[in-house]
């Protein structure tokens, strides 16, 4: 290492701040490395996951899942130019049908899920500020003529992450990898917690391979981070 990196990463140390590889970075190691061809991105927002995987690398099949109209709308533009990146613009849960989400006003908070009061004191900035009615649909009832060869499941749905799984038992078995939000303290009303998330990726045959920081409070506590986990 030279002398001004060196110096340059005991400053940012005294700041509190680090030099590392990007988690998205490592994610595509990972996705390459087992050969996905295909992401099923659930809880899409306004795109900013799939086009973190265009970034670093990753050039297979995106199909993104997001139920709310706003968001839709922006997903829908961020993809126009990918021929390769479907958007959908449904919800996924346990049961199909329709039901009221709570819009946030950070939009990232968005849930059909009760916000707890752990997440309204890390983020006291953040509420709901509407609701909107939306499609639910089962994972398993649309994925069918979506899976590749090699299928990668990004779950990030605001504490309904175990319902989406409920809804994909086939398809969940169908995936090579799994992403799943973690949270360590209850931040939505019936949100499953980091033990029962690992438990049930676990009893699917995956093992966790990765971990990186998600919302934390500003005290400094980590709420809810992102695993990345892959069968052997």
């Amino acid at each position: 290492m030279s002398w001004l990196t060196s110096t340059i990463m005991r400053g940012l140390a005294r700041r509190g701040l680090a030099v590392q590889r990007h988690p998205a970075w490592r994610r595509q190691a990972m996705l390459a490395e087992h050969r996905v061809d295909v992401v099923l991105d659930v809880g899409a927002a306004r795109g900013g996951y799939a086009r973190e995987l265009r970034q670093f690398g990753y050039t297979g099949r995106i199909v993104s899942f997001e139920p709310i109209r706003a968001a839709y709308t922006d997903l829908v533009a961020a993809s126009a130019r990918d021929p390769s990146w479907t958007c959908i613009n449904t919800a996924l849960g346990s049961t199909a049908g329709e039901a009221t989400i709570n819009i946030a006003s950070n939009s990232d908070s968005s849930s059909l899920l009760a916000m707890e009061h752990e997440h309204r004191a890390a983020a006291p900035h953040v509420d709901y500020v509407g609701e909107e009615t939306i499609a639910v649909a089962r994972l398993d009832d649309v994925a069918a003529e979506l899976l590749g060869s090699r299928t990668f499941l990004k779950v990030d749905t605001q504490g309904f992450e175990k319902e989406v799984l409920a809804g994909g038992p086939t398809t969940l078995d169908a995936c090579v990898g799994l992403q799943l939000e973690l949270s360590f303290v209850p931040l939505y009303q019936g949100g499953m917690l980091v033990d029962e998330a690992v438990s049930m990726a676990y009893a699917q045959g995956f093992r966790m391979v990765a971990v990186s920081q998600g919302f934390t409070s500003p005290r400094g506590a980590m709420l809810q981070a992102d695993a990345v986990f892959f069968r052997d």
